[in-house]
C-alpha cells in the first residue's frame, strides 16, 4: 500500500478532482499502520501541502497537523465496510476513503448495511426459512448465536449455498471449462475453507497462485473442494 498511496495522493494533488474514492485492505487501519493511515487522510485533506523531496513521512505529517482542519482543501470520509453486509456472498472487508473538494462538498454518509449475520442466524435457526428454501432439513445442532440476535429487520447474509447451489456439481471432465473440478483441495492451519452455509471467506488471487484455503468450500459432510472458476465468479457477483 505504501507504494500505491503516494501516487494516489500525487494524482489528487495534480488533478484536483471534484471527488475521489480510494479502496484498500483493512489492514491499513490496524494499530501498526494507524499512524500512517491517519497521515494519508491528512495528505488527502491538504493536497496543496506536498512533502518536500527529503522530508520523511512523519515530518510531513507533523507539518500537516499544524495546518488544522479548517484549512483543508478536501472533506474526507473513511470507513471499513464488509461486502457481506451489502448482499455479496463473501466476507470481504475493505477500507474506503471518499473525498470531496471543499468548494463543492455535499452532505455524505456511507450507505447503511442491507444484510446482517444476525438475520442469517435467524433464518437458519429460528424461522428455518433458509433450509426450507434450499429443500433441506434443518440440522440438529444450531450454530452459536451472534451478538445482537433477535428478529432482525435486515436481510440475511447470502451464503455460498445461496450463490452456487443451483449449479450442477463440477467434474474433472465437465464440458464447461470454467466449471471443471480441480482435485487435491486440502485444509491446513489458518486456511480451513469456507462453510457452504456461511458467506465465503475473501477470495484471493495473485501471481503467486491461488491459496487453497480461501478458495475452497467446506460441506457439512466434511468434504472440501476447490471452487470452480464459475463458482468463484458467482461468489464475487461477477
Amino acid at each position: 500500500p505504501r507504494n500505491m498511496i503516494p501516487e494516489f495522493c500525487r494524482a489528487v494533488r495534480e488533478l484536483r478532482p471534484r471527488a475521489f474514492i480510494m479502496e484498500n485492505v483493512r489492514g491499513l487501519t490496524r494499530a501498526t499502520f494507524a499512524p500512517y493511515f491517519a497521515y494519508v487522510l491528512r495528505q488527502l485533506s491538504h493536497p496543496d501541502a506536498p512533502p518536500t523531496p527529503r522530508e520523511a513521512w512523519d515530518e510531513h505529517d507533523a507539518r500537516l497537523q499544524g495546518l488544522g482542519a479548517t484549512s483543508a482543501s478536501y472533506r474526507i470520509h473513511a470507513a471499513v465496510l464488509n461486502a457481506a453486509d451489502y448482499g455479496v456472498p463473501q466476507q470481504r472487508h475493505r477500507v474506503f476513503v471518499v473525498g470531496f473538494r471543499a468548494d463543492n462538498a455535499p452532505e455524505f454518509a456511507f450507505p447503511e448495511p442491507t444484510h446482517s449475520r444476525a438475520a442469517l442466524w435467524h433464518a437458519q435457526w429460528v424461522s428455518g426459512e433458509y433450509w426450507s428454501r434450499h429443500g433441506l432439513t434443518r440440522p440438529a445442532v444450531p450454530a452459536p448465536a451472534p451478538p445482537g440476535t433477535g428478529n432482525p429487520a435486515r436481510l440475511p447474509w447470502l451464503t455460498l449455498r445461496d450463490a452456487i447451489g443451483d449449479l450442477p456439481a463440477p467434474s474433472e471432465r465437465a464440458s464447461a471449462f470454467n466449471h471443471r473440478l480441480v482435485p487435491g483441495a486440502r485444509a491446513y492451519p489458518g486456511h480451513t475453507g469456507s462453510p457452504v452455509d456461511q458467506p465465503s471467506k475473501a477470495l484471493k488471487a495473485g501471481v503467486h497462485g491461488v491459496p487453497g484455503g480461501e478458495n475452497t468450500v467446506l460441506f457439512p459432510s466434511g468434504e472440501l473442494r476447490y471452487l470452480t472458476v464459475r463458482e468463484a465468479a458467482r461468489v464475487q457477483t461477477f
